[in-house]
């Protein structure tokens, strides 16, 4: 695994444009923390988004994960880029050559992108903790570690959608096509979502048991918006006759069918470069 690890770094760091992309997607991570300093000061009106309580214990696990999970397209970049240079300079053909199988190959893509999922994940704990020790009023144990589920969803999803983009990147061979595609995908779906939610919940409140099992919808629905969690968002929504009672929990079963989509994109990964004649 280690061998297959490490012949997967060293293309991707012998190239550029990943390197500059990967460096790019710590360095957003990273900016997180900068949250801390947005400030407005309009008149008698003061406003510091720190002191709304995103950074306080347990909130900041589920608020940090939503956010780093829309950073995740930098990464994706540099995975459908990857397949698409394997073709573009043959490194593929001449992998298969010097004695790697095609199982060794996905399997080498697999571990990278798990990878790639890992190490974010580590990288947004480390930074949650600084920020939230930093910020958070109530740093007991108990408080501090609440919520950490909410690492193994952000874990989850990045093997999921880096799953995607690996399996668009064999199907599609360029780069740009595979994320066209895969913005077509996205679209499709919203337009689905939109369908059998108009559809069924005319009739009946159980649409959502129908789109929880799209593609990007499950790994979606993982880490909830945030921001409706607020004290500050609930007392605003009271003053307006309003009232937030969504589900923010990760239930197994979300994690479950997303495996399951994870499983099926390395599968078929598999399946469609066996068939090719390389």
């Amino acid at each position: 695994m280690l061998r297959l690890l490490n012949i997967e770094f060293i293309k991707l760091w012998n190239n550029r444009s990943s390197k500059v992309l990967i460096l790019a997607y710590f360095i957003l991570l990273t900016s997180i923390a900068l949250i801390a300093a947005i400030k407005f000061d309009i008149g008698p009106i003061q406003f510091h988004l720190a002191e709304q309580g995103i950074f306080d214990f347990p909130y900041i696990w589920h608020f940090n994960t939503y956010v780093a999970g829309t950073l995740k397209f930098f990464l994706a970049i540099v995975i459908v880029s990857m397949m698409a240079n394997e073709y573009s300079n043959k490194t593929i053909k001449q992998n298969l050559i010097d004695g790697l199988s095609k199982k060794e190959f996905i399997a080498s893509k697999f571990i990278t992108v798990s990878a790639f999922a890992l190490i974010s994940t580590l990288f947004v704990f480390i930074i949650t903790l600084i920020l939230g020790l930093s910020f958070s009023d109530n740093t007991e144990a108990y408080h501090v570690f609440s919520d950490t589920e909410y690492l193994l969803a952000f874990f989850v999803k990045l093997v999921g959608f880096f799953s995607i983009c690996l399996f668009l990147g064999i199907l599609v061979k360029r780069s740009a096509f595979a994320l066209g595609f895969l913005f077509v995908w996205y679209v499709i779906e919203k337009i689905a979502y939109g369908l059998i939610r108009w559809e069924i919940s005319a009739t009946q409140d159980n649409w959502e048991n129908i789109t929880r099992f799209f593609p990007l919808e499950s790994m979606s629905n993982l880490i909830k918006e945030p921001a409706t969690r607020l004290g500050a968002a609930k007392e605003l929504a009271k003053q307006v006759g309003e009232e937030f009672n969504f589900d923010y929990a990760v239930h197994w079963y979300e994690i479950v069918i997303v495996l399951a989509w994870t499983s099926l994109f390395i599968y078929w990964s598999y399946k469609l470069l066996k068939k090719r004649d390389l």
